[in-house]
This record gives structure tokens, sequence and C-alpha cells, in this order.
């Protein structure tokens, strides 16, 4: 069992001194600027956290795993940004904004590559393990992506379809984080499933708190402006949970003009009192509780050390919307 105070000296550390080639520097620059933005570090962390529930030390190998993990998450917030055409990510400037477009596509494509060539790095015994389950879950990434951009063009989205799209597009991610963990610490294949439930769960838990917060929550703590999704009129889990509990003239609110701070805060309000109307602040926390539970059941069998550590981690992510 690694101690939590150890693994968070070790991402320190790693992405302290994470390096790429100098040259071209156009298209590596993006990537040091990238990385040295930081973030929250949750998925390299949640592997290294599965990966401590079987072993003792930290090796050069679970090193390269959370890497890599990064640097793929990194890539799909590249991508993501110029798609959504957003100016800054973690009050910077985001890479299209700051170098261009075409210069964004292309540094997004190299630090894909690079979170390749770490796996490739990993072990004999567990790379083709690894590289199957990480080939996998980025092709899932895409497709969740695709769907998310395709419902921004229906009228209507269904829960399930909603459910499915986020198990893709965020879930996927978080649950390879933890297999991969345990893969390269040498867990069995039983465990390295229950560590997959249990991030799959705590993703789709994760996304749905996100959807929340974003009416909801407190923007000093939230870390971004509350109502995106409304002003982008984007069908989250709110809105879509809100329409099956009855509520009228949800895409009438959504399509609502939000040019000036006058129009954006009435569009808000207006969607808020909406979803008051019926409920949906409670369906969402009762949702969120739901799917928390069901990435917990997951490590009943896990050693009692290695499940709480896990625990608070999931209860740092969503324990403040229930």
């Amino acid at each position: 069992m690694i101690q939590e105070n150890t693994i968070d000296k070790a991402l320190k550390d790693l992405f302290g001194q994470i390096e790429f080639q100098a040259e071209p520097a156009g298209l590596y620059d993006p990537l040091r600027y990238m990385i040295a933005i930081g973030g929250k570090r949750l998925r390299p962390k949640l592997c290294l956290l599965a990966y401590g529930v079987f072993a003792e030390t930290i090796t050069p190998a679970a090193l390269e795993a959370a890497a890599a993990l990064e640097i793929l998450h990194s890539f799909t917030l590249i991508h993501d940004d110029i798609m959504d055409r957003s100016p800054l990510r973690r009050g910077h400037e985001t890479i299209w904004k700051k170098w261009g477009g075409d210069a964004a596509i292309l540094s997004g494509d190299a630090m894909c590559i690079e979170a390749f060539k770490r796996i490739a790095k990993l072990p004999g015994q567990v790379l083709p393990e690894a590289l199957a389950l990480f080939s996998r879950t980025s092709a899932e990434v895409c497709d969740g992506q695709q769907l998310d951009m395709e419902f921004e063009h229906r009228s209507r989205v269904e829960m399930p379809e909603y459910m499915r799209m986020i198990g893709l597009k965020t879930s996927v991610l978080l649950a390879c984080c933890a297999q991969m963990g345990a893969l390269v610490a040498g867990a069995d294949g039983a465990a390295q499933q229950k560590l997959y439930d249990f991030g799959y769960n705590l993703g789709l838990a994760f996304q749905v708190a996100d959807d929340y917060l974003d009416a909801y929550g407190d923007e000093r703590v939230f870390g971004k402006p509350i109502g995106g999704d409304i002003l982008n009129a984007k069908k989250s889990w709110l809105t879509i949970r809100a329409e099956e509990l009855g509520a009228k003239g949800i895409a009438e609110v959504l399509n609502a003009p939000a040019l000036t701070q006058e129009e954006k805060t009435a569009k808000i309000a207006r969607m808020k009192a909406l979803y008051d109307s019926v409920g949906v602040a409670d369906a969402a926390r009762q949702e969120i509780k739901r799917l928390n539970n069901c990435a917990t059941d997951a490590l009943a069998s896990l050693p009692e050390d290695g499940k709480q550590v896990l625990l608070r981690f999931a209860n740092a992510l969503t324990g403040r919307t229930f």
C-alpha cells in the first residue's frame, strides 16, 4: 500500500520535470505550455492510487502510465477547445487562441502520439493488455465527443443516450486510469475489472455533478462562470431530466438570445426557474449519490486501506453535491 502523500509528491515531481523534444518549437512549445498550466491531475492520481492498492513502491512504469493518461487527457482538451472555440483553459489562453487553429490541431496530434509513446515503455508482461486498454479508451473518447456534437443539433435527447455519451466522453478515461494502475501493479483480472467499474461509475457521477454545479454551484468554488451550459444551449442531464419530469418551454429558453449581460442573466434565471418547478436539483443530487454508491460498491472486496483512499478520492470529486 502506498500512502496518498507519497503519490501526491510523485505527481508533483513528475509533471515538474516532464519533457518534450525541443524542435520544431512551434509544434512542441504548445505541449510544454499545456502541461505547465497544470490542472488537478485527477486522472494520473487515480492511476497511482489504484496502483498503490497493490504495490509498495512507485516504479518508473507506474509513472509512465500516469504521465500517458494525463497527456492523453490534455490532447482531448486541446481539440475540445478548438471545437468549442473556447478562449480560456484553466485561466490561460487556449492553444488555438495563442498559436492558431492549425497549430493547435497538429500539437494535439503530437500530444496524442506522445501519450502512446509513453504507454509503449511499459514492461513486456503488461504491455499488450495496457496498449489494448489505452487504444480502446482513446477511440471511445472520440466516439463520445462526436455524439456530444451531434446532440447539439437535435431537438431532443433521451436520458439513456445522454448517459451513454458521457460514459464514452468522460467515464471511460477515468475507468481506464483506475484499471491501468491495477494492471501495472500486477493485480488479477477480477481486481482490474472492479477498479474499471469504480472509475466508470465515478465518471458518470462526476459528469452529472458537473452539470448540476454549472447551474447551482458557487462560481468561486466551481472555477468557471455559472450557467455556461444554459447560455451555450447545451443539452445537459438537468435539461433532459426536466423534460422527463414535464417541464415546458425548455427548448424555448435554450434558444433565447444571450448577447447582452441582461439577456444572459435572464436566460439563466428562466432556466433555473423551470428546473425548480419540477425539482430537478433534488433529482440530480439523488442521481449523483446513486452513481457514487455504484462506484464505491465496486470496491467492496478491496483491502480496507486501499478502499478508504479511493473513497476519499471519490468523495472529493462528487461529495460536495449531495
